[in-house]
């Protein structure tokens, strides 16, 4: 048997698999493709912002006299040591647009948080870092928000017929710099590109759109890939901006390994952009490993993870998470397949940061509105939007919008379409589990004995997934296919 220690509350619970057992842990069972050396950084980002894809660079499109956006992604996403891609690009920008002429007074940076919370000074300032956090706080930093009337655009409807909404000062700026990710995402296939500014600069309104079962229920959303109806949907909207704008979205984009730090630098009209940085990304992220279909997969979950304090025990955030390893790993997946996961499962509802999900989980649990699905859910997404303690609580708080309650639950649905069952192990609060349909076991090798009995049979197939949410995530394909079409 091999010994195992699996993400688990804020330490780890050990396992014991047979040892057939296979092992893949991002960035180490496969390494990542070579980063760029931190002494090389700087010239990186010159040569692509000097070089930008399917527009002009910065020095053509800003002048002394003009008004400069810098949008950059919020505390979830991107990494913020001293080397960060964030904090490395804002200052090579600042220092391009300071040979432009730009005024200082004259250039707002501009934190896309969407529907998450608004970031807070200190985690403003672990994002940026010292000099770029001195030079602009507090006057010339804004968190986005997203019931803000006075800085809110309606742009009408794009042509699929969804409703479109920009930032104010974005949309009143000459020039609009977006900073961000291309990073695996299970929502789109990335970060970054249009979908930063369609989610990160947008209302729930807009997000309504596609963060819903109509979108997330398709065929094409799982697995992942890039050529999903979301991911339509997000280039569709971040158009519509620059056409309501009147001005393209400068993007400075870049693709990172495993621990953050940056593979490759593309910067210009994320239209073009987008194909260029995927191709490189697409070797990082989609990762040809599996030489055959897996019966089962075991991993942990911590308490503290990606969305925050709460995440790993929140039933509802819990069951997203079960889900969005099964959007990544589909391809991997028998048609059996069984999922063993490592949960506190105590019943912890962060109430500071998700004000309504205890509610929103209420509603669900006790049934009083019939609803025997969690996307039957969705037709209260507009009752719990529309919550003006709710809203109070995004918008001073630091707080979730309540709409993004209902991205979770959509994706959380899709953990129990896709796999035979679940198992938590290590539940404080079993019921909770249950609740959402999920088994529950003691330990790793009671629930692995009781799917073999049950689903898999004997001798089954296993992936083990350690570190699968402390680690950049990938998601894994069958070693016939091809990462570049996906």
């Amino acid at each position: 048997m091999k010994k195992f220690e699996f993400e688990y509350g804020a330490g780890t619970m050990s396992a014991e698999l047979p040892d057939n057992t296979d092992v893949f842990v991002p960035g180490v069972t496969v390494p990542d493709p070579p980063h760029i050396p931190e002494d090389k950084l700087e010239e990186a980002y010159l040569e692509s912002i000097h070089h930008p894809i399917g527009m002009d660079p910065l020095d053509k499109l800003a002048n002394k006299d003009s008004k400069v956006t810098i949008i950059f992604p919020d505390i979830v996403k991107g990494g913020n040591q001293p080397t960060s891609h964030r904090k490395v690009a804002i200052k090579v920008i600042l220092n391009e647009l300071k040979k432009i002429g730009v005024k200082h007074e004259n250039i707002l940076l501009i934190c896309s948080n969407g529907l998450h919370p608004k970031n807070t000074e200190q985690e403003i300032h672990t994002i940026l870092g010292d000099d770029i956090f001195y030079s602009f706080w507090p006057n010339q930093i804004k968190n986005h928000d997203s019931e803000d009337p006075e800085h809110l655009v309606d742009c009408g409807t794009d042509p699929q017929g969804d409703r479109v909404f920009l930032n104010k000062y974005v949309y009143d700026s000459d020039v609009a710099i977006m900073v961000g990710h291309t990073q695996g995402n299970p929502y789109g296939g990335y970060s970054g590109g249009y979908k930063h500014c369609a989610t990160g600069l947008n209302t729930w309104r807009s997000i309504a759109a596609h963060h819903v079962p109509s979108v997330m229920h398709k065929n094409d959303f799982v697995p992942v890939s890039t050529h999903s109806t979301m991911r339509h949907k997000f280039d569709e909207i971040g158009q519509w901006q620059e056409k309501s704008m009147g001005k393209k979205f400068f993007c400075c984009d870049a693709v990172l390994d495993t621990q953050s730090r940056q593979i490759e630098i593309n910067s210009g009209w994320a239209k073009e952009m987008q194909p260029v940085a995927w191709k490189t990304a697409n070797i990082k992220t989609y990762i040809p490993f599996a030489e055959k279909k897996y019966d089962v997969l075991v991993f942990g979950m911590p308490q503290k993870f990606h969305y925050g304090d709460g995440m790993g025990t929140d039933p509802i955030m819990l069951m997203q998470a079960l889900s969005a390893q099964v959007i990544r790993h589909k391809r991997i997946m028998s048609d059996h397949c069984v999922i063993i996961c490592a949960s506190l499962c105590n019943g912890f509802f962060n109430e500071n940061r998700w004000p309504y999900m205890h509610e929103l989980y209420d509603d669900w649990s006790n049934d009083k509105l019939n609803m025997n699905k969690l996307s039957d859910m969705n037709r209260l997404g507009e009752y719990y939007a529309t919550n003006k303690e709710y809203i109070r609580r995004y918008r001073y708080t630091n707080s979730f919008h309540p709409f993004h309650g209902f991205s979770m639950m959509s994706c959380a649905g899709l953990a129990e379409k896709d796999t035979s069952a679940i198992y938590i192990v290590g539940a404080e609060k079993p019921g909770y589990a249950r609740e959402m349909g999920l088994k529950t076991r003691a330990t790793f090798e009671e629930a692995l004995k009781d799917a073999e009995e049950k689903y898999v049979g004997k001798n089954p197939n296993i992936l083990a997934l350690p570190k699968t949410f402390s680690t950049m995530a990938v998601h894994l394909m069958m070693k016939d296919e091809d990462p570049e079409i996906q």
